[in-house]
């Protein structure tokens, strides 16, 4: 198969899916990852897509909220790694909030397999989330959702949800974002959500932000918090040497969680 053939099928696939692996694509077509690579990066060049760790995202996603299955599949190593610094900042017994995406769903799947989760309770407006924990044969966690109206990435959203988020406090929250911007702060595409996550912020005595080092690429509409509203982000280290720079003059206190080889052979 020729490259502009290679090519057609990668942005069929991306119309179909949203996104794609670069080792899913390199099974399918039978060449090695550096041809696909190779490919993504000319297609990204005539703005056909655009490039992430281990992959590709239509151009489209950029402005709007890609579906929770698309995203869960993106970037998995460093989902890993940042969810492994994250759960230092849990201790046994504490009331967290865990909001809506993939990032924080991976944390908290990494927190429910350790000892950190003993005891906890945690309230959610990810449904992905809640049934972790209904999924647990322990019932050592506590979870409470806060219900509302649902959207793409399978968070509850709107009025219910916000209600339910301010009769209630909680230690710590633990945010995903669409996009970090600089020196406006982190946004989502979806305004209701965005209200949510404020909501979140407003009961809880801390606030950290779990995302990758793609997020200071893109953009979206909706601001939910400024850098001095933060007290942590929690991204990898794959994050250029500028965005570092002018992040850590911003933010309280920035992470750089490191992937293992393990990790990066996964991608």
């Amino acid at each position: 198969m020729i490259s502009s053939q290679r090519q057609h099928l990668i942005l069929s696939r991306l119309r179909t899916r949203g996104a794609v692996r670069i080792t899913a694509l390199s099974k399918e077509l039978g060449v090695s990852a550096m041809t696909i690579r190779r490919d993504i990066a000319d297609l990204a060049d005539k703005g056909l897509l655009k490039r992430v760790h281990g992959g590709a995202v239509t151009t489209s996603t950029l402005l709007s909220e890609p579906l929770f299955s698309v995203k869960s599949q993106m970037d998995i190593g460093l989902k890993d790694a940042i969810a492994q610094e994250a759960i230092k900042y849990v201790a046994p017994g504490d009331v967290i909030a865990i909001g809506g995406g993939t990032t924080a769903y991976v944390f908290a799947q990494h927190l429910l397999e350790s000892q950190q989760s003993s005891g906890i309770t945690i309230l959610t407006n990810s449904i992905p989330v809640a049934e972790l924990v209904q999924a647990l044969e322990s019932k050592d966690v506590e979870v409470i959702v806060t219900g509302g109206v649902t959207t793409r990435s399978n968070s509850l959203v709107g009025p219910i949800a916000d209600k339910v988020v301010a009769s209630l406090r909680v230690n710590t929250v633990f945010l995903g974002t669409h996009s970090v911007s600089i020196p406006r702060g982190f946004l989502m595409p979806n305004s209701l959500e965005a209200a949510t996550d404020m909501a979140l912020m407003d009961i809880a005595d801390r606030t950290i932000i779990l995302t990758d080092h793609t997020k200071w690429s893109c953009t979206s509409l909706s601001l939910f918090a400024r850098f001095d509203q933060v007290d942590t982000v929690i991204t990898d280290d794959g994050l250029d040497p500028d965005s570092v720079g002018k992040t850590r003059d911003l933010v309280k206190e920035l992470v750089l969680a490191h992937q293992t080889e393990q990790m990066q052979e996964s991608e």
